[in-house]
């Protein structure tokens, strides 16, 4: 929602600027301006895009609108989690903690916490980190199993960026495509009266202007958006490659919490009083 407030402002900004100039709105509607700018810059995104990069382009997008979901609550279920798996490995052993996982859905150490089990990629990631543990690797083989892990999510990330950015510098180019076409047909009606040619015109430099601020008013800022949410996700990860980590080395319980929540940012890290609270509950 914050994103789609920033959105608006922007386009209120140009439309109030435009109007105090003594600029009518109606001379900025041409919907065939919108159609060769978006067709084009769409038909370039496709081209450019491997549908897996399509796809998570899609969904850090809605991302972008929704916010993200790694918040303080978030947290405080991770670490009520991973405290309670760190539990099971100190009290029975690591292999106690085999049975719990495989289906995240099914498994009891996972049915309290919604915001987790409505995650995919973060049940997918969580899961199959647990999961080393029984295995008997060593710590730094878990941690650099992880850290694998990590990279490949840092990787297809910035690749859904880079498409972002790159379709971003594009649409001043279509911009002036569009305005090309509109100068055409301003030519093939240059005979024509001059409140007519004038509308024409008029009409050519809303693609460029059109192109300009797509690009720079909210496709560039998309992408920084989407590049500090990716990077939220990634401390979350990191949180998650610690704390498992630390399981496999044998801390104690609280250790290995003390040790993940370090990683956080202080807007999302866990407060005093809800660590309290976790290791009251574990």
């Amino acid at each position: 929602m914050v994103t789609i407030g920033g959105c608006l402002v922007v386009l209120i900004a140009v439309l109030v600027g435009f109007t105090m100039s003594g600029g009518h709105v109606g001379a900025l509607l041409h919907p065939s301006e919108l159609v060769t700018i978006g067709g084009a810059s769409l038909g370039a995104l496709i081209i450019m895009s491997p549908k897996k990069v399509l796809l998570d382009l899609v969904r850090c997008i809605v991302q972008v609108i929704k916010g993200t979901p790694y918040n303080r609550a978030t947290y405080v279920e991770l670490f009520d989690l991973l405290y309670n798996a760190a539990k099971i490995t100190r009290r029975d052993g690591l292999l106690a903690l085999e049975s719990q996982l495989g289906e995240p859905q099914e498994s009891p150490l996972f049915q309290k916490y919604p915001k987790l089990l409505k995650n995919p990629h973060v049940l997918h990631f969580l899961n199959n980190a647990l999961a080393l543990l029984p295995d008997g690797k060593t710590p730094e083989q878990v941690k650099a199993a992880l850290e694998e892990e990590l990279q490949v999510v840092e990787r297809e990330h910035h690749a859904a960026v880079a498409v972002l950015l790159k379709t971003a510098d594009a649409l001043p180019g279509f911009g002036i495509v569009a305005a090309v076409l509109g100068i055409v047909v301003t030519m093939q009606a240059i005979d024509g009266p001059a409140n007519e040619i004038g509308h024409k015109v008029g009409a050519a430099l809303v693609g460029t202007f059109l192109g300009i601020l797509m690009s720079y008013g909210f496709f560039a800022p998309m992408a920084g958006r989407m590049e500090f949410l990716g990077e939220a996700e990634l401390i979350f990860f990191r949180a998650i490659s610690t704390a498992v980590v630390a399981i496999g080395a044998g801390e104690n319980p609280r250790e290995v919490i003390t040790r993940a929540a370090r990683m956080v940012g202080s807007d999302c890290r866990p407060t005093q009083a809800e660590m309290t609270q976790i290791f009251k509950q574990g």
